[in-house]
């Protein structure tokens, strides 16, 4: 089978691409609006760019109308926004949120997920999220334009909270307590509990 992207609707391709790119990892982003409504909401297109300045990015996929996503909107009007990792134990309530909600409607409050204040940004970050990557924004890239175009945010990590009960010996990070799930296909998603090492070539 070979995919011809100029003969193939958009619907099918984004389909055929969200089922091989994976598993994705979930960028929980929570922003604050300009009125100070707060809005959360995951998106799978996201990973990080580099250490040096540290730095992610993420994609937001324009609504079928080819409006912007609340996300969007907010962090373009504020250069603001918080990207919480999401375990295994908070997968249903990141589900919750991806609902297309109103701008005005708090997902916090109308999910029932507790907040905490972040150290130097203003958008809360989820309380029981196992660490948090507090952003400004760097950089907007659109790539396209109308229904399926997306633009590529890039955000300068201005601080990273991280709870204590995931550290490992080493004091960074542990796989195994962070428990983290990753976008697959359609409503699929995996875990991150089956794992090995390989050595690098020196």
């Amino acid at each position: 089978m070979l995919i011809d992207p100029q003969t193939t609707r958009g619907a099918d391709l984004y389909q055929y691409m969200v089922r091989l790119i994976g598993p994705r990892p979930i960028a929980w982003i929570s922003t604050r609006s300009v009125e100070g409504v707060s809005n959360l909401a995951p998106y799978s297109f996201f990973n990080g760019v580099t250490s040096r300045p540290p730095s992610l990015v993420f994609s937001s996929v324009r609504k079928p109308d080819g409006g912007l996503k609340d996300s969007l909107t907010n962090i373009v009007a504020t250069g603001e926004f918080v990207v919480n990792v999401v375990p295994y134990s908070l997968a249903e309530s990141m589900v919750a949120t991806s609902r297309d909600w109103e701008a005005e409607i708090d997902e916090f409050e109308m999910c029932g997920i507790e907040a905490t204040p972040s150290a130097r940004v203003a958008p809360l970050r989820v309380a029981r999220s196992p660490a948090a990557f507090e952003c400004r924004l760097m950089q907007v890239v659109e790539v396209g334009s109308g229904p399926g175009a997306a633009s590529l945010v890039i955000g300068e990590i201005v601080a990273i909270a991280i709870d204590d009960s995931v550290l490992g010996a080493d004091n960074f990070p542990d796989p195994a307590a962070l428990d983290l799930i990753g976008r697959m296909g359609g409503n699929t998603y995996a875990r991150t509990t089956d794992r090995f090492d390989l050595e690098r070539p020196s």
